[in-house]
């Protein structure tokens, strides 16, 4: 049977978070799950601010422009006086860093991840975390993090750069990241680089074991919200499954949906997409792990690792959906809530209605289950 639970975290002094580029919520998950509390979250794509207030009901919500933010703002718009923060958290946009971009150091996006350790100064937290792509750690970018650095270095322990693959870190994709991780030393007990190792008591998630449970025979004809609300099968207890089915901290989900969720065991997001009969011929014939020579889809192989997500452009770069795998069984490319699951996220929790804002959010997010196991070494070693 399918298992349901609800985390309530300990209440510690100082255990509130703002999540700063907020998108649908993947950090703020993990944060959730690891025991802390989400103030308010900041966002500007007005899709990801709804579904991140759908999962987090309880979250203080500001559409704004973090260039545009003061600290003294912030603070008071969250309801919390200066000193009594946690952390700040985020994951500054890496457009301009990416490895698969433009790699534009002139990108002024970029300048977002200085403003991101300027309200860090302002507002003094006890600790932050900030996650991007690999490529802000190349040559190039030496000036703009330097710059960053320099506005907290003399109130913060600044780790090394902590680089992580998700799946060492018990979620089923392939997905780098760095980790730039600060924080007051008096408030904590020893913290240090090591302290984020991958756990080693955690087997590795494969797609096979990541897709269990979710319908498989997708109908490409269900295209309306509606239609994706499909039910789900029970699944084998495991520490990922568990994280699957249920752990929903306390204030959080979106109640229509969870009700449903529990009491029907219905998924959303199952949503088809309309192939010709010729591309399913090539779909179908496609080995694990193969990529499609036109469509330059990758056909995922259950006993692998997913290939890394990609979120696709937003309006304002052409609307582009991103290339999505394929089904390992099955000549279609994947669900929203196939592509959820992949990325780590719970069957609870709910994207935006449409297809391509689902792909966005999900690609663009940190892997809840990651985000949890690294803020945990956060909570765990705090001085309460």
């Amino acid at each position: 049977m399918l298992k349901y639970s609800v985390i309530i975290a300990d209440i510690m002094p100082n255990v509130t978070l703002i999540d700063l580029f907020a998108g649908a919520g993947g950090l703020s998950l993990g944060a959730a799950r690891a025991g802390f509390t989400i103030a308010s979250a900041v966002e500007t794509d007005p899709f990801s601010l709804e579904t991140h207030t759908n999962n987090f009901p309880s979250t203080k919500h500001l559409n704004a422009d973090i260039s545009k933010l003061s600290g003294k703002y912030l603070l008071e718009q969250s309801g919390i006086r200066k000193g009594d923060l946690g952390g700040i958290i985020g994951g500054p946009p890496c457009q301009g860093f990416s490895v698969i971009g433009k790699k534009n150091s002139e990108d002024p996006r970029n300048e977002l991840f200085v403003h991101f350790f300027r309200l860090v100064k302002e507002i003094q937290p006890i600790f932050f975390l900030a996650e991007n792509v690999p490529g802000i750690l190349n040559p190039a970018h030496n000036v703009l993090r330097e710059t960053a650095f320099a506005l907290i270095k003399d109130a913060y322990e600044l780790l090394p750069p902590i680089k992580i693959n998700a799946s060492d870190y018990c979620s089923p994709t392939i997905r780098t990241r760095v980790f730039f991780i600060g924080y007051k030393p008096e408030f904590f007990k020893e913290l240090s680089q090591e302290s984020f190792a991958s756990p080693k008591n955690l087997k590795p998630v494969r797609v096979r074991e990541a897709l269990e449970g979710l319908p498989e025979n997708i109908r490409p004809e269900w295209q309306t919200e509606e239609e994706g609300w499909r039910r789900v099968e029970e699944i084998e207890h495991s520490y990922f499954s568990e994280r699957i089915t249920g752990l929903i901290p306390e204030g959080m989900g979106h109640g229509p949906s969870m009700e449903r969720y529990i009491v029907k065991r219905e998924v959303s997001g199952c949503l088809g997409t309309r192939h010709s009969p010729k591309l399913e011929l090539r779909y179908g014939s496609l080995g694990p792990g193969k990529r499609d020579a036109i469509s330059k889809s990758v056909r995922l192989d259950p006993r692998n690792f997913c290939p890394t997500l990609r979120a696709g452009t937003g309006p304002e770069k052409g609307s582009f959906q991103a290339v999505r795998p394929i089904h390992p069984t099955k000549p279609r490319v994947i669900t929203p809530r196939e592509a959820a699951r992949l990325q780590g996220f719970p069957d609870w929790f709910v994207f935006h209605r449409t297809k391509w804002h689902s792909f966005r959010q999900i690609g663009n997010s940190v892997c809840p289950i990651t985000a949890e196991l690294l803020l945990k070494q956060i909570y765990l070693r705090l001085l309460g």
